[in-house]
């Protein structure tokens, strides 16, 4: 079987890892062109392109996959199918439609729940106790096509976005060679999904990652939780950015007692950052002030980045 591997973050790098060790013929990788990083704006590369270069596996970086020359040059290939995993862009019907098979598409929820953007981030912020992957079939409808092939797992307690795109991915790769062996003995069966569950997971914004401390301290340790490692959830001390690390619920998280408690003000204790909330408080492990490095909360304490009495968010 042919396939055509498009991607683009280390979330595809095991999909494409596991079809070359499974022995497909991976006939080409598309990925999103080199990016500037950093202070110094240097080139990075896509980490596929350095799997495809290392493989000798032809790489395409096309600005937009819309342009209809480059249609016809994959159709060039002949792939028997094409293989989506978190591309960057979404494709048109005519690129879908190049591989005889069709498109698949790996996608990091339990379709229909959660189509779109930040599937990952929703599923902790939401508060779900399951999540995982679904394998479906490509259509031009956002995240909408039949589903080939999923498989479940648990979200922990404590499991930060990163953690858990680092087992979503593995899980991916694992089921995506099973939908590809069942598509290949003509035994897959594809349904289509219950649009009545439909929920949605739009793009993350900066507007949602600042922390609110008027909510309760489950629903700030989920943001938090949510977005470390990327983008990080922050709150503002004296008009500057604070990302936040390592979230952990003290005492009772519904606890609203006290008449003069302000939520996001500061508390101390043996070198600890407590930050009261709407209800319940919650003890910070990690910070990072903006322009500075990831630190401990105590290495921020002792430098007085912040005291007690101290209102966040302000």
């Amino acid at each position: 079987m042919r396939v055509l591997f498009w991607g683009t973050p280390e979330f595809a790098a095991p999909s494409l890892r596991a079809l070359i060790g499974e022995g497909f013929d991976v006939a080409g990788v598309v990925t999103q062109p080199d990016k500037p990083q950093g202070r110094s704006r240097r080139l990075v590369a896509p980490m596929v392109k350095a799997i495809a270069l290392e493989e000798k596996i032809p790489c395409f970086q096309p600005s937009t996959p819309r342009d209809p020359e480059f249609a016809d040059m994959l159709a060039l290939i002949e792939p028997d199918i094409s293989v989506v995993v978190a591309y960057g862009h979404i494709l048109p019907k005519r690129i879908i439609e190049v591989p005889r098979m069709g498109t698949l598409n790996i996608h990091a929820s339990l379709l229909p729940a959660l189509r779109g953007a930040a599937p990952i981030q929703a599923a902790i912020r939401w508060g779900l106790h399951e999540t995982g992957i679904s394998i479906m079939r490509m259509v031009p409808a956002l995240d909408a096509g039949p589903v080939i092939l999923q498989a479940r797992t648990p979200i922990l307690d404590d499991e930060t976005y990163g953690e858990l795109q680092l087992r979503l991915s593995e899980l991916g790769a694992l089921t995506l060679i099973e939908a590809l062996t069942l598509l290949s003995l003509d035994q897959a069966t594809e349904m289509p999904q219950d649009e009545s569950g439909v929920s949605y997971a739009p793009k993350v914004t900066r507007y949602d990652a600042k922390v609110d401390w008027q909510l309760d301290a489950l629903e700030i340790s989920r943001l938090i939780r949510a977005y470390d490692h990327k983008p990080g959830a922050f709150t503002t001390r004296s008009g500057m950015d604070v990302k936040l690390f390592g979230p952990r619920v003290i005492g009772d998280a519904a606890d609203d007692s006290g008449n003069d408690r302000i939520p996001g003000r500061v508390l101390t204790g043996h070198g600890e950052l407590i930050v009261t909330c709407g209800r319940g408080n919650l003890r910070i492990a990690d910070v990072q002030p903006a322009g500075r490095s990831r630190m401990t909360a105590a290495e921020w304490l002792r430098g007085r980045g912040v005291s007690a009495g101290d209102l966040l968010g302000s």
